[in-house]
């Protein structure tokens, strides 16, 4: 009985073994007994999802893979260098005439405010943005974000003087607002909650790669300087500008909607189709929901989780950003390289950010730890460089703490969106509840660069530093609040990942009761 409902049996008599052996170990570790006192919509769910064989699962999940992992992640990766180009440029042909803020007239105090401008007129449209994801799809949604946003990039080459380019810069905010939290809130739809760190770690893996791209583009673009009439920051943002645009056409003929959209049927079978949605947990936005409601966003202002996972986000970008921003001048500053090979002192910080992610989207499907507890070894180990970058004065010292402490800063949000997701309810408190996070966690954006003044460079911007520091520290707190808030749903999250897995090596697919997240108390079972 208990094999019949976990996992669908087959004739062969290996198989029926395997189903046999790996039902007890399922049947030790869940704490239900089958399928009794369920509802019959559940009974029903049980039974639908005990007709799918292992290999069918990983088959409809690879296409699901295929349609969505690789434009997600050059979607991401042109995002990142469309707004962090402004950090490369400000090194481009630095001391000359041609250099962006000889051009424009500004110091290196303005010149922070092109960051900041940017994502203040970021968080302002982000929740406008993402409520409005439902009503226009998402592949219409995405599309208008990122063709908007090429254009305004592509209009920087344009500006004249330092005005001009803080325009520029709260355009783009404005542009692309909503992108990020509208593809989180879509993959909501799609993949389960402990299956989110591997299409984040796609996002996040292409994002560091954005750094070796944009140093690489920056650098090659550099010898452009003066052709046309143009110096190598306009060559820049027209460039890339123009590559986002035409981009955008690719964002609208592949991204798929929602799994039960008519869109979805012309790759998935009406069984897929079904498949994809009732493996769910009970949280995830479906298809059938209502573009709008109400009380999804009143349920997500008076959870407390809502605003620990803020404070974490918010402290960990404080310092994050403003390592990011100040990264090519600090690492220009240090002497290693002249012009224009400055640049490519950044690829190291990209790539060991890459391979960290990489290894942190293994760790997670493995279900090894709780995702706070291994966010937690995160905390520590960027606090520990972000503590070297403020108290050493020696070169080498300093570029292993900005590499290293990249790195950490990184892949710290493979482990956090995923377990974010778990505690996410319905398509409209998704969206909000995302868009509301990731607006009030990219003020960090917007403070981060300013502390970066003139008078702090002397001893290589060691207060700002100092307190970047103490923002991760604070961040780390954070986390441990966010983790006690959620220490349920996530020991449950893990025990249930444990059991999909058994069921998968035995054949099947695990049909038994789920993750239980609205409420939060789910139980800890057996040292889990």
């Amino acid at each position: 009985m208990a094999a019949e409902a976990i996992i669908s049996t087959r004739p062969e008599t290996d198989k029926e073994l395997a189903g046999v052996q790996v039902a007890d170990k399922l049947d030790h570790l869940s704490t239900s007994n089958s399928s009794q006192g369920d509802s019959d919509e559940e009974a029903d769910r049980k039974a639908f999802l005990a007709t799918f064989t292992a290999e069918e699962d990983r088959a409809i999940r690879r296409k699901v893979d295929r349609r969505f992992l690789w434009l997600i992640g050059l979607i991401y990766i042109i995002k990142n260098i469309d707004y962090q180009n402004a950090a490369s440029v400000k090194v481009l042909q630095v001391g000359q005439p041609t250099n962006v803020m000889v051009q424009l007239g500004m110091t290196s105090d303005q010149y922070n405010w092109v960051q900041s401008i940017y994502f203040i007129s970021y968080i302002v449209f982000e929740v406008p943005s993402n409520l409005l994801l439902k009503r226009m799809t998402p592949r219409n949604w995405q599309t208008r974000i990122i063709f908007s946003w090429g254009a305004v990039l592509a209009c920087h080459a344009a500006v004249k003087n330092k005005e001009g380019l803080y325009a520029a810069r709260f355009f783009l905010g404005l542009a692309e607002a909503g992108m990020f939290p509208g593809i989180a809130a879509q993959l909501c739809s799609w993949y389960r909650s402990d299956e989110m760190g591997k299409p984040i770690m796609w996002m996040f893996g292409f994002q560091n790669c954005s750094g070796i791209v944009g140093s690489l583009l920056a650098y090659s673009i550099s010898y452009l300087d003066g052709r046309s009439g143009m110096s190598a920051w306009q060559w820049v943002y027209l460039i890339e500008g123009l590559a986002t645009i035409l981009f955008s056409a690719v964002v609208y003929f592949v991204l798929p909607d929602y799994p039960k959209s008519p869109r979805s049927a012309s790759w998935l079978t009406p069984r897929e189709q079904e498949y994809l949605e009732r493996r769910l947990s009970e949280n995830a936005p479906r298809t059938s929901d209502s573009h709008f409601d109400k009380s999804e966003i009143i349920a997500s202002l008076t959870n407390p989780r809502t605003y620990a996972f803020m404070v974490s986000q918010v402290f960990m970008n404080f310092g994050g950003y403003a390592l990011s921003w100040q990264l090519p001048t600090v690492t220009t500053s240090l002497g290693f390289a002249g012009l224009p090979r400055n640049q490519l002192l950044n690829i190291p910080p990209a790539a060991a950010s890459v391979l960290a992610i990489i290894f942190a989207g293994w760790f997670m499907n493995r279900a090894y730890l709780t995702r706070p507890a291994f966010i937690m070894w995160i905390c520590g180990g960027a606090l520990v460089f972000f503590i070297l970058l403020a108290a050493s004065s020696n070169r080498y010292a300093i570029y292993v703490a900005c590499v290293l402490g990249t790195m950490f800063y990184s892949v710290f949000f493979i482990p956090f969106w995923a377990w974010r997701s778990s505690t996410l309810v319905g398509t409209t408190g998704t969206a909000f509840t995302l868009a509301f996070q990731s607006c009030i966690g990219q003020v960090g954006g917007v403070v981060g660069p300013q502390l970066f003044q003139s008078q702090f460079a002397h001893n290589g911007y060691k207060v700002p530093f100092t307190i970047s520091a103490v923002a991760i520290a604070i961040g780390w707190l954070g986390s441990c609040w966010t983790w006690y808030l959620t220490r349920n749903v996530e020991y449950d999250v893990k025990r249930v990942r444990r059991l999909r897995i058994a069921a998968e090596k035995a054949g099947g697919v695990y049909a038994e009761g789920d993750v239980k997240t609205s409420s939060g108390e789910s139980p800890r079972v057996g040292g889990e």
